[in-house]
């Protein structure tokens, strides 16, 4: 199997160091005998930017299938969000490309991975729900103190 490995540090200057990430990552992937097609590294950006540069190069070089499965050190150096992780690896899913997140044992390439990321797909639909249902709540009850909320 070909594989990307994808690895972020926000910053440079505080001790962080993505070659950690990254000799982890090619240690799995020399035991379950993956050949690495790419490794895509983003130094010194946040993860919540909307722009990643190497995390948007992946991410089409995925839907161009140079790889079958993207690999990464931990959820939270590839997804700034649930949201954000579901819709990605969703993505990632519709030109079947497997996903798996080494320290967290989140492997897509296995039935019990993908059941796995719709018990957490799953979550993220009930968390946007109730996001959407406690700000209905506080627009009404801003209105019924009298205040102007627009649009109506």
């Amino acid at each position: 199997m070909k594989i990307a490995l994808y690895a972020r540090v926000s910053t440079t200057d505080k001790g962080q160091d993505v070659e950690m990430q990254l000799r982890e990552l090619r240690e799995y992937a020399t035991k379950r005998e993956w050949q690495i097609a790419g490794e895509y590294v983003d130094n010194g950006v946040s993860g919540s930017k909307d722009r990643r540069p190497q995390l948007d190069r992946m991410m089409t070089d995925a839907k161009r299938r140079k790889f079958d499965a993207v690999v990464v050190w931990k959820l939270d150096r590839f997804g700034r969000s649930l949201r954000h992780l579901v819709t990605a690896i969703s993505e990632l899913d519709a030109v079947r490309v497997a996903f798996v997140s080494l320290r967290d044992g989140f492997d897509l390439t296995t039935p019990s991975g993908r059941l796995q990321f719709h018990i957490v797909a799953a979550m993220a639909e009930f968390e946007r729900e109730l996001i959407r249902e406690r700000t209905r709540a506080g627009i009404s009850n801003a209105r019924a103190k009298g205040k102007l909320i627009w649009p109506r």
